[in-house]
């Protein structure tokens, strides 16, 4: 029997009739569940039923919708270790990985939380005397958050936390891959006791869930994570429509070593941020731009972490790497392999399925480098999000950066060098949202902006001050008193 949509506070049957079976990522015999292939009556359904809500759940006072948030905040703090397994279940990343998911899952709401409590407005002196004037913030309406599989907690919670407590209502659309975790995610809402309708999860393809709810007039924002062509034709129908869109997209993010770094830790920063989640961030490391004269001192450093570590079924807890999540993106990052070698890159470790009887009925590729690689390989300019980091060669520090800066991509990027001027220098040059000196490129913290530039973000950034900013809408109050 087949899952169920969760509409106006229920889990119902889905209106369509086509359904799908998710597999184990690292034993795709093992059926987890079988969920509905939603349509857009469903997801009409659950407009309507946040459309509806909306008006109440806008009334209940921000510290009231506080109270039921921290409900939820107790729930993942009870259940942190069953939602864990289900995302290494659904998703095949290590269970450290994914408990380190369900930690930043609870400091990123925490976060948000406070910060719908903060949410005021101005007031500015006026020419005309006898008259006050203020400026505050309001909710939109219904808005939709279309989530990833790669974080498939964190980034629904990171994304639906400020949106429901700036006083909105909410249609959650989670990624085919990790439904279950969706379930998950919403079961802490109904049993938190949220109302009827204010948060709603549909799931289905994007052609006709995601395409019912960008094309709908009723939803006046979307919150989108995932690759850059989706979130391109999202915005190209959204903006037809005069629908706010928040995108975070792809990432081709590198790591500048300089020859005064420490080399041991950029090349421990650099194994551990390209095969995180078996290099399916989008803040992961894809690429590794070297100074001439400690390349092979660095690559040799690299390869030697990088041949430590295990592949395996992420819920082994010995396991240091998992599958890669589905037939899709083993079929893709093979392709990649394959050009890699073509483009005349240099294979150093992995770069083969694994095969054999642990290995033939999952999606286990293992950790690959490769060497020699030139800027212009599509190896270099393509997001690939599978665990391949290239290694690339730089004269010097203008150099690198022009290398690092040479994608379409802007999202995420990290120098190692003991030098304060070219530590600031890089800063200032390189062209990413998030950039970090002697530290992982996926490093985050909830309090800050989160997005790239160029190809990897459009919009107010999630995350930080600006996660509830993109929910909410300015209104200005003038009032004659004598």
């Amino acid at each position: 029997m087949a899952e169920k949509q969760y509409i106006n506070g229920r889990w119902v049957d889905s209106h369509a009739h086509e359904t799908y079976k998710h597999r184990n990522p690292a034993r795709l015999g093992e059926v987890t569940g079988v969920w509905p292939q939603g349509d857009g009556d469903d997801a009409t359904k659950a407009i309507d039923a946040a459309a509806a809500a909306f008006p109440g759940w806008r009334a209940l006072p921000a510290i009231r919708r506080a109270d039921l948030m921290k409900q939820v905040l107790r729930l993942i703090d009870e259940r942190r270790e069953e939602l864990a397994r289900v995302i290494t279940l659904e998703n095949g990343k290590t269970l450290a990985d994914s408990r380190a998911e369900v930690q930043s899952t609870y400091r990123e709401m925490e976060f948000q939380i406070a910060e719908g409590l903060r949410v005021g407005g101005e007031t500015k002196p006026t020419a005309q005397p006898g008259v006050f004037a203020y400026e505050t913030r309001e909710p939109l309406g219904v808005v939709s958050v279309v989530a990833p599989w790669n974080f498939p907690l964190n980034v629904p919670g990171r994304k639906s936390t400020p949106a429901l407590m700036a006083g909105n209502t909410l249609v959650f659309k989670p990624a085919s891959l990790t439904p279950g975790v969706g379930k998950a995610f919403v079961d802490l809402f109904h049993e938190a006791g949220f109302p009827p309708g204010v948060i709603n999860m549909v799931v289905g393809p994007g052609s006709t869930v995601g395409a019912a709810f960008t094309g709908s007039p009723r939803i006046r924002a979307i919150s989108f994570t995932g690759s850059t062509e989706v979130g391109r034709r999202i915005h190209r129908v959204a903006s037809e429509a005069m629908i706010r869109t928040q995108l975070e997209m792809g990432g081709k993010n590198a790591i500048v070593v300089l020859a005064d770094a420490d080399l041991d830790a950029a090349a421990a920063s650099a194994a551990r941020a390209a095969y995180a989640c078996t290099g399916q961030w989008c803040t992961c490391t894809s690429r590794a731009v070297v100074e001439k004269p400690v390349l092979d001192e660095f690559t040799e450093r690299l390869r030697h972490y990088v041949e430590q570590m295990k592949t395996g079924d992420g819920a082994d807890e010995s396991t240091d790497m998992g599958p890669l999540c589905g037939t899709e993106q083993l079929e893709t990052v093979g392709d990649y392999l394959r050009v890699g070698t073509r483009e005349g890159a240099r294979l150093l470790t992995g770069g083969e399925r694994l095969t054999g009887d642990r290995y033939d009925d999952g999606c286990f590729i293992p950790p690959t480098i490769f060497a020699d690689v030139k800027p212009e390989m599509r190896i270099a300019q393509e997001e690939i999000f599978g665990p391949v980091l290239s290694v690339m060669e730089a004269s010097g520090f203008d150099e690198a950066v022009r290398i690092a800066n040479g994608v379409p991509f802007g999202l995420s990027s990290s120098v190692y060098t003991n030098d304060l001027n070219r530590a600031m220098s890089f800063i200032e040059q390189i062209e990413a949202g998030l950039v970090h000196v002697n530290m992982l490129t996926a490093y985050k913290e909830p309090g800050f902006a989160f997005g790239g530039v160029k190809d990897s973000g459009f919009g107010t950034p999630e995350a930080g001050s600006s996660g509830i900013e993109f929910f909410t809408e300015h209104k200005v109050a003038y009032i004659k008193y004598r």
